[in-house]
């Protein structure tokens, strides 16, 4: 049974770019995968000011953004359309306020095996997109750096402390892991107590059991913030991924999270994995 992405486009205020477009094809045929792109379209709440209308026209303001909304989703799908091939690939265009677009995605994810999430540079916007999709879907969600020039799924690292969150991201992460050349299992030793001595080698040899076959690494911290040193642990190691838990509870919609996922979503670097 072939997967099934869900590829949030985010179209305001900056929103996705094409070259996320890029990213999103990589991944649905490294996975072999259909595709289904939500275009989400920003609306505003209407304007009841007689004088701001006079002076400014916000409504045509207003169909001025949304147009320009229309046209850069229209545009990144067009970029998965043309690059897509033998990839199944369906679109679905939603009108809503920004304050809704988390759980219009969190809603369609249900339907969906994966969410790839694309991320830009100080973009609150796609930030808040994919946290929706990591605490509200249920479901496995990559995200990946808008702008990366290209993405290498071949050479996976896994953030392994012996924790529920890791232990459902790399079960979510099965279909990467089969795929890729080389795994490898980073557990930081100085960043808190971990559950057994060596958690990374028990990983390793229950990963051995299911054809994966993985090294176990134990990396320093030295009093870096737990998120940049899994991303530098990750380039210097060569690996272009990372598979970790996102640890964080949802109340009243407010996302308070640990300081590895909030850390990584703040700046991303490599495409990363997160289960919760």
């Amino acid at each position: 049974m072939k997967l099934d992405i869900l590829v949030p486009i985010v179209t305001y205020p900056d929103g996705n770019t094409a070259n996320f477009a890029r990213h999103a094809v990589a991944v649905a045929r490294h996975l072999d995968a259909d595709v289904h792109a939500l275009a989400i379209i920003a609306d505003f709440p209407r304007v009841a000011s007689a004088l701001g209308n006079l002076l400014l026209d916000v409504p045509a303001m207003i169909s001025e953004a949304r147009e320009r909304c229309r046209e850069r989703g229209a545009a990144v799908v067009e970029a998965l359309l043309t690059q897509m091939e033998a990839v199944e690939f369906r679109t679905t265009n939603i009108d809503c306020l920004q304050s809704a677009a988390g759980d219009i995605v969190t809603t369609f994810a249900h339907y969906h095996d994966l969410v790839l999430a694309g991320v830009g540079e100080g973009d609150e916007a796609t930030r808040a997109v994919a946290e929706a999709a990591i605490f509200g879907s249920g479901r496995p969600t990559l995200v990946i750096p808008d702008a990366l020039p290209a993405i290498d799924l071949e050479h996976v690292m896994i953030a392994w402390d012996g924790s529920r969150v890791a232990t459902r991201a790399v079960s979510e992460a099965r279909e990467f892991l089969q795929r890729a050349r080389s795994v490898t299992i980073a557990s930081v030793t100085d960043e808190k107590v971990l559950s057994h001595d060596d958690p990374g080698k028990r990983l390793a040899e229950h990963l051995s059991r299911h054809d994966i076959k993985a090294t176990a690494a134990l990396v320093k911290g030295r009093g870096r913030p737990i998120a940049q040193t899994l991303q530098e642990e990750a380039r210097e190691i060569g690996a272009g991924m990372i598979v970790m838990g996102g640890f964080g509870h949802s109340r009243m919609r407010d996302f308070v999270m640990g300081g590895a996922t909030s850390g990584i979503l703040k700046d991303l670097q490599l495409p990363a994995l997160l289960s919760h």
